[in-house]
């Protein structure tokens, strides 16, 4: 059998310095046999000598779509916005299973191609859990800018002015440094310290959030951890949300839910809340749990106000990638537990994680509107294109 042969792309999107695959994990793919090759990026954390290292393969920057058709093209974040057909197997995460806004658009493109999608989302072990997420590093993301914002809001001098654009950390301990430097600020002006309310507080992004928030020595008195077990006993809105004083939320959206928090509940006399991270980020989702904004912010322009009757001001963080804040630990704890799945992509047609993520494929392209779907037949599961969508 040929080596399967894996095409390591650059990410495109501002400030994703993130990489699927590690100078570590891309060694241990090589010693199994595997080809690599890395494009070269200039945003990436890994260097791309560090990639040459171990002996990848380095190949020019946006060069995967005139790579042969038998690679497997790996990244991270969604493809840019274009409408040519798509003709490898794609390894990303692409955010077009739940009804995202364009879904059709960015999902038709791979049967118009007849390319294939392992949605990296969608990737579970026999338990139904992912095999690797970045959950842990967005909360823990998510909880630290959460917490210099409400210090930013606090202060005279700032009040009233937008959250400025922040960069990347190299490690977590430069991001504590800098957190606890603005809750000190923050307790200058504030009576006591803030009360943080974790929504999806037993999952990996939740454990994250809680993390950052005991790393910067607030009290566990000041933790509220909110899981199925406290949202099952009464469906939302929740005064306990406005009446903290940051919300973090870290659920996983798989259905529609009752509104966590609603506009009208913010004009409760008891509010205290004055940010509002939304980790999961499902914005353009129809059934986002928080109504309240909708457009994802970025790290040039990391807050939205939201419109209250009075003090405290309320921002929105809803960035979609914030595990990039930490890119170095993020993607070592991501692509380590990636590995194994990527270990098997040989027999991939055979193993279960590879099969159900292809199923899962098949399942969405059939649920394309006529729109999209005319002009291609579909043949044993396979898109054979006519034209272009």
């Amino acid at each position: 059998m040929a080596a399967t042969t894996l095409h390591l792309r650059s990410e495109c999107k501002p400030m994703e310095h993130r990489s699927a695959l590690t100078p570590r994990t891309t060694k241990q793919l090589l010693e199994a046999g595997y080809r690599v090759n890395v494009e070269r990026s200039p945003e990436r954390i890994f260097a791309d000598s560090e990639f040459e290292a171990v002996g990848a393969t380095l190949v020019p920057e946006g060069s995967w779509p005139s790579a042969p058709a038998d690679h497997l093209i790996i990244g991270l974040k969604e493809l840019p916005e274009e409408d040519f057909p798509l003709h490898h197997t794609h390894i990303q995460f692409a955010h077009c299973y739940k009804g995202q806004s364009n879904w059709e658009d960015v999902l038709s493109r791979f049967p118009s191609g007849s390319g294939t999608l392992y949605d990296l989302e969608f990737l579970n072990d026999e338990n139904g859990r992912r095999v690797a997420a970045f959950g842990y590093h967005a909360g823990y993301a998510g909880a630290a800018l959460a917490v210099m914002v409400w210090a930013w809001q606090l202060d005279p001098a700032t009040k009233g002015k937008p959250f400025p654009s922040v960069d990347y950390y190299q490690n977590e301990a430069d991001l504590v440094t800098k957190v606890k430097g603005a809750l000190e600020e923050g307790m200058k002006y504030s009576p006591s310290v803030p009360q943080v309310m974790v929504m999806g507080a037993l999952g990996r992004c939740g454990s994250g959030a809680l993390g950052l928030c005991k790393a910067i020595g607030l009290p566990e008195s000041s933790m509220v951890k909110w899981d199925l077990a406290e949202t099952s006993q009464r469906p939302g809105p929740y005064e306990e949300i406005v009446e903290s004083d940051i919300f973090v939320n870290c659920i996983y959206l798989s259905k529609p839910i009752p509104p966590f928090v609603s506009l009208e509940t913010l004009s409760s006399p008891k509010r205290k809340l004055s940010v509002v991270c939304d980790v999961s980020c499902d914005t353009t989702n129809p059934h986002n749990p928080i109504p309240i904004y909708d457009i994802c912010t970025t790290f040039e322009k990391p807050t939205v106000p939201v419109k209250v009757e009075r003090d405290p001001p309320l921002s929105v963080i809803s960035i979609d990638h914030l595990p990039s804040l930490l890119p170095r630990e993020a993607s070592q704890d991501f692509s380590d537990a990636l590995l194994p799945s990527l270990l098997k992509l040989n027999n991939r047609k055979q193993e279960r994680v590879w099969q159900q993520a292809e199923d899962l494929f098949r399942e969405k392209v059939a649920g394309l509107s006529a729109k999209w779907r005319q002009g291609q037949a579909f043949l044993g599961g396979a898109a054979v294109p006519t034209g272009r969508p």
